[in-house]
Order: C-alpha cells, then structure tokens, then sequence
C-alpha cells in the first residue's frame, strides 16, 4: 500500500474520529488502560463483530495497536492499547494539507 500523503493521513485520522463508538472506545482504552476484545465489547456495550470493525478503523489511523497474546489457559487473546497522539487543527493547518489530498478520498 502507497504511503499516505499528510491530507489524506488528515482525513483518516479525523473520520477514525467521527465515530462514537470509536471515541468510547478510545476513552475506555486511555482510562483502562490496554485491554483484550471480548472484556472492551462487554464494557463498551457492544458486539464483539462490530468492535472489531471500529477497531480496525482505529487502528489503520495509528491511534490504537493489536498484540496476539495466549492466556494462562491457552486462549488467544487479541489486545489492544491506545497510541499516544495529539491532534492540532487550525484553518492554517487544513489550508496547508488540503493540496496534499488525493484526488479521489478513500472509502
């Protein structure tokens, strides 16, 4: 996959954002600290599919990571933590990466 110009990182960045069940799910990783799918699902109030999808969109934005952990049982257990970042945007900053953007967004 082609690296991603500063717009178009921009625009994933912020529609990683524009979901609630993502920003409860950013929320509950930064105050509980790194966690493991089927325990953030219970807590969060949502299924496990449909976490994994947020999840993902999270993580091709770079704000959460995955590990592949066994248990003390043997289970795999798929964790995830937030990665540290800070998000600054100023008319200034979108007028300087709008000419970056692709010309066709990503879907």
């Amino acid at each position: 996959m082609p690296a991603l110009t500063p717009g178009d990182e921009l625009a994933r960045t912020l529609a990683a954002l524009s979901n609630p069940h993502r920003l409860r799910i950013l929320a509950a990783l930064s105050v509980g600290g790194r966690n493991y799918v089927s325990r953030l699902a219970r807590e969060i109030g949502i299924s496990r599919p449909l976490l994994h999808l947020h999840l993902s969109k999270l993580e091709e934005a770079g704000l959460v990571s995955s590990q592949l952990e066994l248990s003390s049982d043997g289970k795999a257990l798929k964790y995830f933590e937030i990665r540290p970042f800070h998000l600054e945007l100023t008319p200034e900053i979108v007028a300087a990466l709008a000419p970056t953007l692709s010309e066709k967004p990503e879907t």
